[in-house]
């Protein structure tokens, strides 16, 4: 890889305006935002930038501002999401136009499940396709790959790199901690649980907590590192009263909204999501003013 890849990496939103379009101005300040908390990546087309609603030439111009936002300064995460290995492919071959450090890949999503051999297909066709570094995105609940065919890919496909575990299950996330190849990479998606994961070993988080509150996953990341586990406890709580405010089917709706709370314009949620109720807002309002507290900023490079 050509830069490290760990720690705090923010899925960002993707901006839209009334009309559905991406605000790109938006989109600048979102990355120049979480930037300046310190994060350790970014990563774009995510579950939480509604990566799933973006067409091709969409999710290019996304991947062109963030690479220009970012300077190199982090690596950039290129998230696809998509229901075929052609198309799946073809938004990878596109992302090699651009200074993209890694590729974050679901398995299909749609109702109907492949095999575990058409899965691992799936990943050494796209292995194939690209040299860039793959994190396979283990997200669909009807089609959760387990450690075992997620440890068989990792070892036997080359350019599969890692996994971003999501779920609820930290049984799931420890066992695949464990049996993981060596040099692998398992970053935790349970926004419930970061404090935990990263008492673990997790090599980092690429979730919704972090588009949301980056500077506060960036302070639990340092507690945890310095072993200061009394901090990260007390972050933790205050990181899960937050996310037990955001964690909703409209969740990218909800982190655009505390990003607004912020002074971050991070625009609509696209349709058919619904926006942010005034029920969700009040709660989101009290939860941000505590989890704030344990915010770190540092100064734009």
């Amino acid at each position: 890889m050509s830069k490290k890849i760990y720690g705090i990496i923010p899925p960002i939103v993707t901006p839209f305006d009334a009309n559905g379009e991406i605000d790109e101005k938006a989109l600048r300040q979102n990355v120049q935002f979480v930037l300046t908390r310190g994060v350790h990546g970014i990563c774009f087309g995510g579950s939480t930038g509604e990566g799933h609603t973006l067409t091709s030439d969409e999710l290019e111009r996304v991947a062109e501002i963030c690479a220009e936002e970012a300077k190199g300064q982090v690596p950039v995460i290129a998230g696809i999401i998509t229901n075929s290995t052609r198309d799946a492919a073809h938004k990878a071959k596109l992302m090699t136009k651009y200074a993209i450090d890694a590729l974050q890949i679901t398995p299909v999503h749609y109702v109907f499940k492949p095999d575990e051999t058409a899965t691992y297909n799936h990943f050494k066709t796209l292995s194939e396709t690209t040299d860039l570094p793959i994190l396979i995105y283990n997200v669909v609940p009807w089609n959760y790959l387990a450690p075992d065919l997620l440890v068989k890919i990792m070892t036997e496909i080359p350019n599969v790199k890692g996994v971003k575990q999501s779920a609820g299950d930290l049984k799931l996330f420890a066992d695949l901690m464990i049996t993981a190849p060596e040099g692998s990479l398992i970053f935790s998606a349970v926004d419930a649980l970061l404090y935990p994961s990263f008492a673990m070993g997790s090599h980092g988080t690429i979730a919704a907590n972090p588009a949301a509150v980056p500077g506060v996953c960036v302070a639990l990341w340092d507690a945890v590192q310095a072993g200061n586990h009394k901090l990260g406890r007390e972050i933790h709580e205050a990181l899960l009263r937050f996310w037990n405010t955001i964690s909703a089917d409209n969740l990218p709706a909800n982190v655009k909204h505390a990003l607004s709370l912020q002074g971050v314009d991070s625009g609509l949620p696209r349709a058919p999501m619904p926006k942010t109720s005034d029920a969700q807002a009040a709660k989101i309002k009290a939860a941000l003013s505590e989890v704030l507290k344990y915010e770190k900023v540092v100064e734009p490079a």
